[in-house]
């Protein structure tokens, strides 16, 4: 656990402090120079989210497995499928120039609360609460601080970017649900 906890600090601490900080981000970024900055923040980033999954794995198993904050709503795993489905047509729509992006502004990240608040309203292990709590908490910093700053995707939208992105999350979705759940996480969901 103590490697889940390190690694929700780095990542989770590295991105508030970009979304809650901009100005102090872009201090940073202007004395290192934009490609240190960026190679830092990738680092540390990546860092936190290998640190992350090693220490979610490793508390898959053993005594860690008994340690609940809370019990799961396991009658509600429809409803979580549901929401990580619209997470991940959310996600494909980020990458795009569709209206999906340019009515919701941030779906990245509003993708990632469904899927990380999906998560836990069907998960209550320690474990699971600090890292789908982590993505959730740094995704709705960002959605509430985007709005707050007034940031729009300024672009004509495409209805083929909408097509796209939910064919995308439908492969996505598929592949999740099929493949990495049941036989890389063995954790079936249907």
């Amino acid at each position: 656990m103590t490697l889940l906890y390190i690694g929700s600090l780095l990542f989770g601490g590295s991105h508030l402090f970009s979304i809650l900080f901009p100005g102090l981000r872009d201090s940073f970024k202007a004395q290192l120079g934009d490609k240190a900055w960026k190679a830092l923040y990738g680092a540390v980033s990546l860092l936190g989210v290998v640190l992350m999954v090693v220490g979610y794995g490793g508390s898959r198993a053993g005594p860690a497995t008994a340690d609940l904050l809370y019990e799961g709503w396991y009658g509600m795993k429809h409803l979580t499928m549901l929401m990580v489905l619209v997470a991940f047509i959310l996600i494909g729509a980020s990458h795009g120039k569709g209206y999906i992006k340019k009515w919701l502004h941030n779906p990245m990240s509003i993708g990632i609360v469904l899927w990380s608040g999906g998560h836990l309203i069907v998960n209550g292990q320690r474990s699971d609460v600090w890292l789908f709590g982590t993505f959730f908490v740094v995704a709705l910093a960002d959605i509430v601080m985007s709005e707050i700053r007034g940031k729009r995707p300024d672009y004509i939208p495409r209805v083929r970017s909408d097509i796209i992105a939910v064919v995308v999350g439908l492969v996505l979705y598929a592949v999740f649900l099929f493949g990495f759940h049941p036989y890389v996480l063995n954790v079936p969901v249907v």
